[in-house]
């Protein structure tokens, strides 16, 4: 009879270290089959095929297989439905469980509750773990069990609720529990219909004097030390939350702040699907004229407004696929309120283009900026850019290394006013807000 294993299945947790799902699965006394699906249910409705997140998973999963190698395992890695790859996986071994983490998000759900139903009929069982958030879904409520919508409040009791030991790296050491077995052929980017684009992704390395630093460094997008341009590795979890979340406990509460807020927008969209689905949290941001004006959103996409601290970010993000936070609250504000278009819009773009991209972190900061979202900037809050660069990059460094032409003939005039644009939005807000 065929020997009996158990299979962790990683997704968005990309790390053979300090993974929850993975202790329990290495714990559980069966040999181990790592397995990796790059889910066509996800990548088919790629357009871009240069999109390089791609790139970043693969030279993770190769990395993490390399570490494997040299334990006498291999990973399985397949591109396919995950449907139709776990049902061939049963053909090819005799599985016990099924370890992996939550996912917070819609289609994961949906997912997931799929495979759960193909694993039961396989008598497979499913076990999954916390592991990409430090609190989660109900782990930080009001004291009448109702979640949380504001978030110094969350901040608070989150504070309150951690125990040292939802900081505490889970030891993933059991190295001979791996399942022993050949090295099995990744597929290539080529293979998935996907082109590399060999630029270098953000080190991996937390440099500790960013976060002791982070308070007074943060909002200057020119200081590129000012941020630890961690997030795709908190993204697709080859970096443990419980590691940054441990150091920057001791060393910057400014920075744990921003790690609570990415707890705080999972809960969310646990507690609030909706919206995940495109929906404003506040119902009745629902009915904002929004100009929607193709051309100018062109414009705001390409970088060439006639602002330069926005054309500065977007052009930062077309190129790089990363954007100063600073200059992601002014670019959304612009879109938003200056040109009156759909934050909808803006969030999708987002989504295209951020190497960190992350559905509840995207969400709530584009419905933060335009007013719509749980502890949103009232409507009547409108950035101004030229204040913004005057209070953030007063040396104009950010603007030169993006926009170098800003001060030449050839640089195009402002497509909108700001005063008028200004008054134009809280007009439009005003007007369907008090109906």
């Amino acid at each position: 009879m065929a020997q009996s294993v158990n299979i962790i299945w990683f997704r968005r947790d990309l790390r053979l270290q300090d993974n929850a799902a993975l202790y329990y699965a290495l714990k559980a006394g069966k040999p181990v089959v790592p397995v990796f699906i790059f889910d066509r249910d996800i990548l088919d409705l790629l357009e871009d095929k240069r999109d390089r997140r791609v790139e970043f998973i693969r030279a993770a999963i190769v990395e993490m297989n390399d570490g494997l190698l040299k334990q006498g395992s291999s990973m399985e890695v397949i591109y396919g439905f995950p449907s139709e790859v776990f049902s061939a996986l049963f053909k090819k071994y005799e599985v016990d469980t099924v370890f992996t983490n939550h996912d917070y998000e819609s289609y994961a759900k949906e997912r997931d509750a799929e495979i759960k139903k193909i694993l039961a009929l396989n008598k497979v069982q499913f076990s999954t773990f916390k592991d990409h958030v430090i609190l989660e879904k109900d782990e930080v409520l009001k004291d009448d069990g109702t979640p949380y919508t504001v978030f110094t409040p969350y901040s608070r009791k989150w504070k309150a609720t951690l125990k040292d030991f939802n900081l505490k790296s889970y030891p993933c050491e059991h190295k001979s529990a791996f399942y022993k077995q050949e090295a099995l052929p990744i597929p290539t980017l080529q293979q998935m219909g996907f082109q590399p684009v060999d630029q270098p992704f953000p080190s991996q390395m937390l440099h500790q004097d960013i976060v002791r630093k982070y308070s007074e460094n943060r909002n200057f997008p020119g200081n590129e030390k000012s941020t630890s341009r961690l997030g795709v590795h908190l993204r697709f979890g080859t970096i443990s939350i419980r590691q940054l979340a441990s150091i920057a406990q001791g060393l910057n509460e400014t920075y744990l702040n921003e790690l609570i807020w990415r707890d705080f927008y999972q809960m969310i969209l646990w507690h609030f699907p909706r919206v995940g689905r495109g929906h404003a949290f506040r119902t009745e941001y629902e009915h904002i004229e929004w100009r929607n004006n193709e051309n100018e959103f062109k414009h705001w996409c390409e970088g060439s407004t006639g602002y330069p601290i926005v054309d500065a970010g977007m052009r930062e993000l077309n190129a790089t696929g990363f954007m100063h936070n600073r200059v992601r609250m002014i670019v959304a504000s612009f879109l938003t309120k200056h040109l009156l278009i759909d934050w909808r819009w803006g969030e999708a773009y987002f989504a295209q283009k951020l190497l960190d991209f992350d559905l509840a972190s995207n969400n709530g900061g584009w419905q933060w900026a335009a007013g719509s979202g749980v502890d949103a900037a009232p409507y009547f809050r409108i950035f101004n850019p030229y204040l913004q660069t005057e209070k953030f990059d007063k040396q104009l460094t950010y603007i030169k290394k993006w926009v170098p032409e800003f001060q030449e003939f050839t640089y195009p005039k402002p497509i909108v006013e700001h005063e008028i644009a200004r008054k134009r939005a809280l007009e439009v807000y005003a007007k369907t807000l008090k109906k």
